[in-house]
């Protein structure tokens, strides 16, 4: 079948509220931000010159109509993106800290992104990929795991390849030993992980970020494996290679959020060009470049996906470091 899809994301898309400035009555004035992870990696593929599409669901309201409007305005194929006449769009407000990490409220109990069924994937999409990606908000509740699953088996199938970031929001979670079962799940289907520096010590109990990596690929027998540590840059792990790369640490950040998402797309994005049979240590660091400056650029701006970085964009700021 032809792959006329570069990369097919599953999951969440949303309204991140986040924080712009205070009313002149002293409140905090909040400002709709399109967001959602695997949207947000979509969003930094399209704007680097892939085709990407979503499956997903979103209610048949005023957010859910915004949310439609702005993938397809980003490039990505919204054919698989329903509208829930039932259950309204999912919200999160995202609460920021000074340094610029964040944390997160949800309104979703129910939220339209978790009513997603296994009957309405349309299954072409999916073969028609050449990778498909996902998180574990489409694992809370049963109806959406098994979507997901589904889905999985698919693109396992196809063969597609399979990228995984677990972007766990704990307060979603009845359980957290349900949010390490999904993240084990993923861990054992994926043959692309981007994973963070507190999933890594969630997952492992070890707070040596490098140590926990290593369990967690050899473990799974992941091919390849990338860590973001934040203010401390990023890791890749390949066959026997373990590259790191410094970050692009910015004056004027404003807030983290989709900043994981920039990463992804972007490594996601070299896999597209380069493979994943015969990465050397000067494409791994290369990967790592980009995808830090990406994150890095993204977090001087409110929200994610409408804001993705430019390639020149990129570009420029890793010029400035030569």
């Amino acid at each position: 079948m032809e792959k006329k899809y570069d990369v097919t994301a599953l999951g969440e898309l949303l309204i991140d509220f986040t924080e712009n400035g205070t009313s002149s009555q002293g409140n905090p004035i909040l400002e709709a931000n399109p967001g959602g992870a695997p949207c947000n990696v979509l969003a930094m593929l399209a704007k680097l010159g892939k085709k990407p599409a979503f499956i997903g669901k979103v209610g048949d309201d005023q957010f859910g109509h915004m949310l439609k409007e702005t993938i397809d305005a980003a490039g990505i194929d919204s054919g698989n993106l329903i509208l829930d006449r039932d259950v309204h769009t999912t919200l999160a407000f995202v609460h920021t800290f000074p340094g610029g990490d964040r944390d997160f409220s949800f309104y979703r109990n129910p939220g339209a992104d978790m009513m997603l069924r296994k009957d309405e994937i349309q299954e072409e999409r999916i073969r028609a990929s050449k990778i498909f990606h996902f998180g574990t908000l489409s694992s809370t509740h049963e109806g959406v795991r098994e979507a997901t699953h589904h889905a999985v088996r698919l693109a396992k199938g196809s063969g597609a390849l399979i990228s995984f970031d677990p972007n766990l929001r704990e307060p979603l979670w009845a359980s957290l030993d349900d949010a390490k079962k999904a993240i084990e799940y993923g861990f054992e289907h994926c043959d692309i992980l981007k994973i963070s520096d507190n999933e890594l010590t969630f997952m492992t109990g070890e707070t040596d970020y490098d140590k926990a990596a290593r369990m967690i690929k050899e473990k799974y027998g992941i091919p390849l494996l990338f860590a973001t540590l934040g203010k401390n840059g990023s890791m890749a792990y390949y066959k026997d290679l373990c590259v790191s790369v410094g970050p692009f640490l910015q004056e004027n950040t404003i807030e983290t959020t989709g900043a994981g998402d920039t990463f992804t797309g972007c490594v996601l994005n070299a896999v597209l060009d380069m493979g994943i049979e015969d990465l050397t240590e000067e494409k791994l660091s290369a990967m790592l470049t980009f995808a830090n400056a990406g994150a890095s650029l993204i977090t001087t701006r409110r929200g994610a996906l409408k804001v993705m970085p430019e390639r020149g964009e990129i570009e420029a700021l890793i010029a400035q470091r030569s």
